[in-house]
């Protein structure tokens, strides 16, 4: 598929713990499963973003490599893409970022940092990249974390929810953050994908009533499931470990939409918390009175 079509550069956002990692990783092997090369690259001080896709193993981060190089003298030219990138045995490039020592700097310039080098590295160009999958920690959306969108490296926006009120509050805040950054370029909010928490019946109505308030799309309902986690123990994505599960036809299909769509939009998020609240209570199941 690789010259056929221009990159899409695609930002997956959402609570910390929420599982953007498991989203994005299995959309990440879905489109590798279609012929689509991909590259993922984990922003998050964590670098496990590309744990499944690395057979359940944390590569090395570029911060790291990079801060070993000034320690060995070497100049910060000296990294190459061969220490940064690593390629699965199926063939999909993962990154990660990584972040400053404990204690010390900004993690999202951090981010920004590792992001210039694959720039000036021209990694996306060397592996004729057709999609480009950014995970990115989004419980505050500082300065650095918006550096995939300020920066132009991301223009596709995907928010990652829960039917939890705190996972929607994020989001929502999120949705703010885009709101802002998409007025400057062209970036915009490509709609919401639900990673359910178990309670079925709340989510499948009130996180679609979310997107619609922003004005976006529901994408797919990711349901919790046993299989999901299984793959997750053995460092598989679930294409690779199930690949005739129901989990995982939803995450081809969801790797369908994500490389099909090609609406942004301006996000209209909720600006005051009353109002978040109340389009929430509009959907919890209440148990019947006794």
């Amino acid at each position: 598929m690789t010259g056929d079509i221009i990159m899409k550069q695609i930002a997956i956002y959402g609570k910390g713990g929420i599982g953007k990692s498991t989203i994005a990783s299995n959309i990440s092997a879905a489109l590798n499963e279609r012929g689509v090369s991909v590259m993922q690259v984990g922003c998050d001080p964590k670098r496990d973003s590309t744990r499944i896709l690395a057979g359940g193993h944390l590569i090395p981060a570029v911060l790291e490599i990079y801060r070993d190089k000034l320690r060995h003298g070497q100049d910060a030219h000296a990294i190459s893409l061969d220490d940064i990138v690593f390629k699965t045995p199926s063939g999909i490039y993962c990154v990660e970022a990584g972040g400053p020592e404990p204690g010390i700097g900004c993690a999202g310039r951090g981010v920004l940092t590792a992001l210039q080098i694959l720039k000036d590295l021209k990694a996306f160009e060397t592996y004729a990249i057709d999609v480009a999958i950014y995970d990115v920690l989004g419980d505050v959306v500082c300065g650095g974390f918006a550096m995939p969108i300020r920066e132009g490296f991301a223009s596709e926006i995907y928010l990652v929810c829960s039917g939890g009120f705190m996972s929607i509050y994020a989001a929502n805040n999120i949705a703010r953050a885009v709101q802002r950054l998409a007025r400057r370029g062209d970036a915009g909010l490509s709609g919401i994908i639900c990673n359910s928490n178990g309670d079925e019946a709340l989510e499948r109505a009130v996180v679609p009533a979310f997107a619609q308030r922003l004005g976006s799309a529901f994408v797919e309902f990711v349901p919790r499931s046993s299989v999901i986690q299984a793959c997750e123990l053995e460092g598989r994505a679930v294409v690779e470990h199930a690949p005739q599960s129901e989990e995982a036809v939803i995450f081809r299909d969801l790797a369908r939409k994500v490389m099909e769509n090609d609406v942004k939009v301006i996000p209209t998020p909720v600006e005051e918390l009353p109002e978040l609240e109340e389009l929430y209570r509009q959907h919890v199941v209440r148990p019947e009175a006794v």
